[in-house]
């Protein structure tokens, strides 16, 4: 079991670059878990993330100090902070890049108890779609976590539902997402709008208005969405 102010003192350092704790379990014992530092099952994992753009002004601080920018950059960046921390409270870090993939969505959703949008963003009740998990850190023992609190679903009490009539080329529905035809979309359209301002579907959801990225920073993922879903 952790020591009490464990869990404070790690929020305190990733604070110190933006970041938040973003919830976590201990994983039963009969779990696939995935190994902690020493090689054996990890016994429990918490989730790092953001909360808005908090993170944005200590990320883009970093990035400015290179001269050629480093490829995936946010990702890198966030690799580099949270490695530090994790080698400092002896867990291991790993990340939602990482290959074999991880299931980051389902532990995200079991940490927060959410559940995914019609974008597939998992929505947050207060956050909105404006939040990210940006890595996770695996711990050898038991830290001895509460329950992840239930966590109603704002889609399920949204009437108007803008998002899915919101997109100019229907790239959202309750089917799925379109990503070919939003990536066609968002590459070729005149105007630019969802490229520079950010998805307009995904600006259309009145939930966590106040946490909404800024277009500098919408148009900094839209930039690295259509890098990684445009043909050559």
């Amino acid at each position: 079991m952790a020591e009490p102010g464990f869990l404070k003192s790690i929020a305190a350092a990733l604070a110190e670059n933006g970041l938040v704790l973003r919830g976590g379990f201990d994983f039963a014992k009969d779990e696939d878990a995935p190994a902690g530092i020493r090689s054996e099952p990890a016994k429990s994992v918490l989730l790092v993330g953001q909360r808005g753009a908090g993170n944005w002004n200590h990320f883009n601080k970093w990035l400015q100090k290179f001269k050629n920018k480093p490829e995936n950059p946010l990702d890198t960046w966030s690799r580099e902070v949270i490695c530090v921390v994790a080698a400092d409270c002896s867990a291991r870090a790993v990340f939602p890049s990482d290959k074999p993939w991880l299931p980051f969505q389902q532990w995200a959703s079991r940490a927060e108890g959410l559940r995914p949008s019609p974008l597939g963003i998992l929505i947050h009740p207060e956050f909105g779609l404006w939040h990210a998990y940006r890595g996770a850190l695996l711990f050898d023992d038991v830290i001895g976590l509460p329950q992840p609190p239930k966590s109603s679903h704002p889609c399920d009490d949204c009437e108007d539902k803008p998002c899915l009539i919101t997109c100019p080329v229907s790239a959202i529905s309750l089917n799925g997402y379109d990503v070919a035809g939003c990536a066609g979309h968002v590459s070729t359209a005149d105007d630019g709008h969802c490229r520079n301002t950010g998805c307009l579907a995904r600006n259309s959801c009145p939930v966590g208005a106040n946490y909404r990225y800024p277009a500098e920073v919408q148009a900094f993922h839209m930039a690295a969405f259509l890098a990684n879903n445009t043909p050559n």
